[in-house]
């Protein structure tokens, strides 16, 4: 079966049982979730729907949504890892829970007309109950029943996880079978379904569920998560209103157990990727598996997060992709490739997904001229570091060297641990942070002498236009929705310019309105009064601060009455009345999800 058909299985199936079939969501969460940095599963565009808000799908949805999850960047070489898969997935808002859940997943799994699995080689795990939650028994009830309808009598397993005779369900605690996305949210118990991949090696009778899937011999394909709950801030777990189901099933490892395969890198889905590796590094995947699959991996995730609008940076998403896009040109190098090739991967991306995610093929020059301009700035000073690195590598390496090479030679910290461990080495990880952080220091203090708050100007032209970006803000929000937070600006004497995160073209009545009600506060002749207070003070008041992680322990408040409150660092107009007339001359779009305004005051 290739990616394709099992894609439109899925679909089809869901869609049988009343599902609206949605788009997969961007790899760049929604403004009001800072939970995660990319979009990690399926139910993550979706958690507003759990808690409540009405899906205009309605209360069944089925989609396949492009993930990418970042805490296993370190272990993506081996036989399992994938920073980049695709999660095939149906909900419940509200609407059925455990029985259709759990038989759907069989009947989809088993079908003849659907996967054709065999239910012989299937086994479950169920939430055995922590933190006074109870066992999952109506799981386990409804498992027997299901097993019972295909001629299996089935049992549950013991506390020591051993499976023998009929056993087939096997209960466990909240580190394997409670699930929530992040650190707050959406949450509750799980059953997992898991396969059988080699049942050469006969009956399954007397080893410990945990030893066969560390194998590899059961390998989980699909999670149904029970949502009851919604885990607060301070740890607290509360019932939800509504009981909502949430399942994922990874498309790269269904496909390697649906075709007999050992791991995901045998499937088609790498294999074009390391055919293509192969004709430009002369090499042969066996033997250099570790660096054809970090390659294959990290370009692959690369072309999806550009597509998004992800730039490489030194900042959060951005150094995210920074970092795997230079591994895998290190590791291009190790495999003896000398010129840029990081293009070429991504070409083969582009081709291979194209069909289903159009955003790629929309996208590519964009793609490809980012790698590019990645690959050309880290090339410049990768075989010097490499030097400098070998130079120091007859130690462990202090903070202050893993710093240099970051700072000299663009090698994000990552980089130099994976360099040292394969010497055996260890890195002075709490030493590179307080230089990085020294670093951080002497560059705010040398901005704020020369710019005042990173200004080009500290005319009152300037600070006019600087208060006004800060009306501006406000009104935006005001018209447009609290989702509205500032992305980037820059101000010259001349003109503002001013990024922010909205979804879609401003409409020439919401621009009209955005510069009335600017105008509108400057007429008012509000004063503009600053305050200095901790981040912490800061944010109970209700200023917004998107980028408070740039100042110190003590910031700035600058206010104009109730309307605008912004962590700043300044300069600004006494009052509004000093602005003059505020009009817009320009809105575009900025990248994925951002939106730009240039304006000006006459």
């Amino acid at each position: 079966m290739t990616a394709q058909e099992l894609r439109e299985k899925f679909l089809k199936f869901f869609e049988s049982k009343g599902h609206a079939i949605i788009p997969s969501a961007s790899l760049v969460p929604r403004e009001t979730d800072a939970s995660v940095l990319f979009t990690t599963a399926g139910m993550h565009p979706l958690v507003p729907y759990l808690l409540g808000e009405k899906h205009p799908g309605g209360t069944r949805v089925a989609n396949v949504q492009k993930c990418v999850r970042t805490g296993d960047i370190d272990d993506v070489g081996d036989n399992r890892h994938n920073t980049f898969f695709e999660m095939l997935g149906n909900w419940s808002f509200g609407d059925y829970f455990k029985k259709e859940a759990i038989v759907w997943s069989f009947e989809f799994l088993t079908g003849k007309e659907w996967l054709g699995l065999d239910p012989q080689r299937i086994y479950v795990t169920v939430f055995e109950g922590e933190d006074n939650i109870p066992r999952d028994e109506e799981a386990i009830k409804i498992w027997k029943e299901t097993f019972a309808k295909a001629g299996m009598e089935v049992s549950v397993a013991g506390k020591d996880g051993i499976i023998k005779d009929n056993i087939r369900i096997i209960p466990l605690g909240s580190d394997d079978n409670f699930w929530i996305a992040g650190a707050t949210g959406p949450c509750g118990g799980d059953t997992e379904m898991f396969y059988d991949t080699r049942p050469v090696e006969g009956k399954i009778d007397g080893q410990k569920f945990s030893d066969l899937v560390d194998s590899f011999r059961l390998i989980e394909i699909w999670n149904d998560v029970f949502m009851e709950f919604e885990k607060k801030a301070d740890g607290s777990v509360e019932k939800l209103a509504q009981q909502n189901v949430d399942t994922g099933m990874g498309v790269e490892r269904t496909l390697a157990v649906l075709n007999g395969k050992e791991n995901v890198f045998e499937t088609e889905l790498f294999q074009q990727l390391f055919a293509k590796i192969s004709e430009i590094s002369g090499k042969d995947y066996e033997g250099n598996e570790k660096s054809f699959r970090i390659i294959a991996d990290h370009i692959k995730a690369s072309t999806f997060m550009i597509a998004d609008g992800v730039e490489p940076s030194n900042v959060q998403r951005g150094y995210v992709l920074r970092r795997i896009i230079r591994r895998a040109i290190r590791h291009g190098k190790q495999l003896g490739v000398e010129n840029n090739f990081t293009k070429n991967i991504s070409e083969a991306v582009v081709r291979i997904y194209k069909d289903f995610y159009q955003e790629l093929e929309n996208n590519k020059n964009k793609i490809f001229a980012e790698l590019e301009k990645e690959e050309n700035k880290f090339r410049e000073t990768l075989e010097k570091g490499l030097k400098e690195f070998n130079k120091i590598a007859a130690k462990n390496i202090s903070g202050k060297e893993a710093f240099d090479l970051y700072q000299t030679y663009g090698f994000p910290f990552e980089i130099t641990k994976e360099l040292a461990d394969e010497k055996g080495l260890q890195v002075d990880e709490k030493g590179f942070q307080e230089e990085l952080q020294k670093h951080q220091e002497l560059s705010r203090t040398a901005s704020a002498g020369a710019f005042k708050g990173g200004l080009q100007s500290q005319d009152e032209q300037t600070a006019r236009l600087h208060t006004a970006t800060h009306l501006l803000q406000a009104a935006l929000r005001e018209i447009l929705g609290p989702h509205v937070y500032q992305k980037g600006s820059n101000i010259t004497p001349e003109r503002l310019r001013f990024d922010f995160s909205h979804h879609e073209k401003m409409t020439p009545e919401q621009i009209q309105k955005a510069e009335e009600l600017v105008n509108e506060k400057i007429r008012e002749n509000i004063p503009v009064v600053c305050e200095e207070m901790t981040v912490v003070e800061a944010k109970e008041k209700g200023a917004l601060g998107v980028f408070e992680s740039k100042y110190g322990e003590k910031v700035k408040v600058y206010s104009a009455g109730e309307f605008s409150k912004e962590i700043c660092g300044g300069p600004h107009a006494g009052n509004t009345g000093e602005l003059g007339y505020f009009k817009i001359k320009k809105e575009e779009a900025s990248s994925a999800g951002v939106r730009r305004i240039k304006a000006v005051l006459e």
